[in-house]
Parts: structure tokens; sequence; C-alpha cells
């Protein structure tokens, strides 16, 4: 009795074309599922998804990851270069780095340090789960926890802000590069470029907080705008500033911060260098 294989299905959008399935397209290019998840992070091919969020791919990715990987194995380039040379040529058109959301740009600089998500979470004690959600855009991290994370790949929160670029002299409120964690903490970069300082508005909601204690390199200065303000230096010494203080300390000192009040705190926070 004779055996039909049954094929695995692929997708149509409604303008015909087809879709096909990780699998599918793994075998057509000759390379591991896991690899092509890999080279999707680097922004090499963006599948749709399912309703049952199954990745799919058009023939345009198909044709795209055959070139990558020709590229790879044939002139020995790494993922940076391939990339370049795919935009130049016109078959390539990435998320300029302005536009990648925190979690993107996580991934992004994890990827460039050829890191896995499991050495990571070695070297930082925070779970592979916790991180892939992260890099997902499903959850946010506090400021301690992204600090441990960026120490890892040997950058600053900074770079989380796409901050790259020349000096910006003036700086209107709308185009601020803003940050949010988790615990109702947003920070907005009020400077940036090839500056000594590193300015930001710092808004803070009651009951936000930073996390466990961090620390860094260089010098900070708080003023209180409005609200109230808690922070904590060396893990006992606790300052409790109100609208009109001002506060400075080492950032080498271990600390760490919270909202006590009822209302938003609003901060100028200062830290040079930019190592925050």
């Amino acid at each position: 009795m004779s055996r039909t294989k049954i094929l695995p299905k692929v997708s149509v959008t409604e303008t015909g074309q087809h879709l096909l399935r990780i699998s599918e397209v793994a075998r057509r290019v000759h390379i591991s599922a896991s690899a092509l998840r890999a080279w999707e992070a680097l922004g090499l091919v963006t599948p749709r998804r399912s309703q049952s969020r199954y990745r799919l791919y058009s023939e345009s990715d198909v044709r795209i990851l055959q070139r990558a990987i020709f590229l790879r194995r044939a002139r020995n380039l790494n993922p940076a270069a391939i990339v370049h040379i795919l935009k130049r040529q016109g078959l390539l058109s990435v998320p300029a780095e302005s536009a990648l959301q925190p979690g993107q740009r996580l991934r992004q600089l994890r990827n460039r340090r050829g890191l896995s998500l499991a050495q990571v979470s070695k070297a930082t004690g925070i779970s592979v789960g916790f991180l892939s959600a992260v890099e997902r855009g499903q959850m946010r991290s506090s400021v301690s926890t992204l600090r441990r994370i960026a120490k890892v790949y040997r950058t600053n929160i900074l770079s989380l802000f796409q901050s790259e670029g020349t000096n910006t002299k003036l700086v209107r409120p709308g185009q601020r590069k803003i940050l949010e964690t988790t615990n109702g903490v947003r920070m907005e970069l009020l400077a940036w470029g090839r500056t000594v300082m590193e300015p930001h508005l710092f808004r803070v909601k009651p009951g936000g907080r930073s996390g466990e204690s961090y620390m860094h390199e260089g010098e900070e200065f708080l003023y209180v705008l409005k609200g109230e303000f808690d922070i904590w230096l060396n893990g006992k010494e606790r300052y409790r500033l109100r609208q009109g203080d001002s506060f400075y300390f080492e950032s080498s000192t271990p600390h760490q911060w919270s909202n006590p009040g009822r209302k938003v705190a609003w901060l100028l926070w200062i830290n040079t260098p930019p190592t925050f």
C-alpha cells in the first residue's frame, strides 16, 4: 500500500503570492531553522506571521537569504558586511537604527557580540526567558537590569537611545530621544553626540524605582523640578529630595532610587562623562 506524502501547507496573500513556512525555507536555502532565525535577528528578512504566529516567508525573502549565504560562504564576510553589501545593491532595506525599539537594539548588540541568550543569562544572572521577552518587546526592564545587560555588551544605557550622530545645539521637546523602563520610569535624552555630559529629564511615577543598586564610572548631578525623590547610597544612606533640591554624588558609589510621593517626580539628571 503506497503512502501519500503530505506537504506542508503554504499561505497565500491577497495578491496571490505564496508564503512559505520556516521548515520549507530552511530546506530551500540549506540551513537549519535556528540559523534562519539568527539571520532574521540581523534584519536580513522580516517574515510575516500567520494567525497562529508561524513565520511566513516570501520568495523575495528566499532570494535575499540565498544571496546572504553565498556571500558568507564564498567571500567569508561577516554579517555586518553582508548587510552593508545587500543594502548597497538595493536588495535589502533594514530599519534605520533610530527606528529600532530598545528590545531590538539589545538583540542587535547581542548579535554583534556573537553571544547567545544562554551566555548573556549566565553573565548577568537574568533568566533566558526574561531576556528573550525583553528583546521581543513583550516585557520592559528596570534601569539596574538594563545596566547589567549593557555591561556585558561593553556599552551603556545611552546606546539604547540610538544617540549616534553629531551634536545638536537645539533640541525641541518633540525631538527628545526617549527610553521607558519598568516601574513607571521615563528617561528623555536632552542632548547627544560628542558631548562630555549626558543630560536627561527623568519622569518617575509614584512607586517607580531603579531596581537593585548599580554603579558605573563618572559623576552625577540631580535637580528636582517637581515631586519627591528618594536616593540611597551604599544601600544605607537615604536622602529625601523635594522640589528645588539638588544632589551630587560619584557614580562609582552603589546607588538606587525611587519615587515615594503621590505625584510624578520630574528630575534634571546629568551624568558626566556619558557612561550611564
